[in-house]
């Protein structure tokens, strides 16, 4: 066996296991992976992810004593927190959704939301 084709092989079966732990089990459960957004330094980290419709994004406040909020102009939401705790939206509609700081609206971040 040639060093290439084991490579591959050794990346085919790779490619397996990562699909297998992050997609369903062997129940054919179709559980999704929690998406976590950090609130930290200025700036939402990850600033843009991508979600499918009926997933919660949980943003997690790491800013002690600085004030940070997740508003969101086109759903009308806000989150009840300032600078500590975690805040959970979930998304029932495909679409891409602005979210902003309200006391520093540089801080911007975008979900983008698949069927």
């Amino acid at each position: 066996m040639s060093v290439r084709t084991g490579l591959t092989t050794l990346i085919a079966v790779a490619a397996v296991f990562t699909l297998t732990s992050c997609g369903s089990d062997s129940t054919g459960s179709t559980e999704q992976t929690p998406v976590e957004i950090s609130v930290k330094n200025l700036a939402y980290t990850p600033n843009s992810v991508t979600v499918h419709t009926g997933q919660t994004v949980t943003w997690i406040f790491e800013d002690q004593g600085m004030p940070h909020d997740v508003v969101f102009a086109e759903l009308g939401t806000k989150s009840d927190l300032q600078g500590s705790g975690t805040y959970s939206q979930t998304f029932d509609k495909a679409g891409t959704f602005t979210y902003t700081c309200t006391p520093h609206p540089n801080m911007t971040g975008t979900i983008i939301v698949e069927e």
